[in-house]
């Protein structure tokens, strides 16, 4: 299988190099590629990230989209700017796709106004001081990877989260893998769907920590969708 793992716009494409790395070790094809950064975007934050992420996607066998984290908002624009349609799309504790929606809309309202609380000048804070102090840490123990993953972070545009949402379909097949309580409304929601559903007890970071066991889940969702 062609995996393309997509990491949120709000971190980095180390989120997903680990798991990239178990799944190529199992004979699968992987690739990471990266989103635009948000701040080199003046409007229309949409079209401009799957355009450019489109042309980053490596043709060959029809891919299955992984969308980690804010990505899951992403996936029907960039499937609907990809040469060749997906084969199948997992969300990996993503936020879903909110047509008509900014995040803003999406996200809890203490979450709302604490980060519109804090911005500056237009600007959110990057998203590891997003977090109660020691959190960070929690997910992600190894300081040396911990110091990569915050290197690929940045202040973000305000404007990012108030943008709505494109009309666009999920590119169905679609499946879910939930690794943090965070996300279980999300992956309810996929259940009642009909999507596979797979729920990990593990943290939203769990990429980087257990890649096998992502691994493993992800190999699993994507075959429930193959063709027999």
């Amino acid at each position: 299988m062609r995996f393309v793992l997509l990491h949120s716009p709000l971190l980095g494409p180390l989120t997903w190099r680990a798991t990239a790395a178990a799944l190529a070790g199992r004979g699968h094809q992987t690739q990471t590629p990266s989103w635009p950064r948000l701040s080199s975007i003046a409007e229309g934050y949409y079209p401009a990230l799957a355009a450019a992420m489109a042309a980053n996607v490596e043709e060959g066998d029809p891919a299955v989209l992984v969308a980690h984290s804010g990505a899951g908002a992403l996936v029907p624009a960039l499937a609907a700017a990809m040469r060749a349609p997906p084969a199948r799309v997992i969300f990996v504790d993503a936020i879903l796709p909110h047509p008509r929606r900014s995040w803003f809309d999406t996200a809890p309202a203490e979450v709302r106004e604490r980060l519109r609380g804090g911005a500056q000048m237009g600007q959110l804070p990057p998203w590891d001081d997003w977090w109660p102090p020691g959190a960070l840490e929690r997910l992600v123990p190894d300081p040396q990877l911990r110091q990569a993953l915050v290197a690929e972070l940045e202040p973000l545009p305000l404007a990012y989260f108030e943008e709505p949402a494109p009309e666009g379909d999920a590119a169905p097949p679609a499946a879910y893998l939930k690794l943090s309580g965070a996300y279980e409304d999300e992956a309810r929601i996929a259940g009642r769907l009909g999507w596979p559903v797979v729920r990990l007890p593990m943290n939203h970071l769990a990429m980087l920590s257990q890649p096998d066991a992502v691994a493993t889940a992800i190999e699993g969702l994507a075959a429930a969708g193959a063709p027999a």
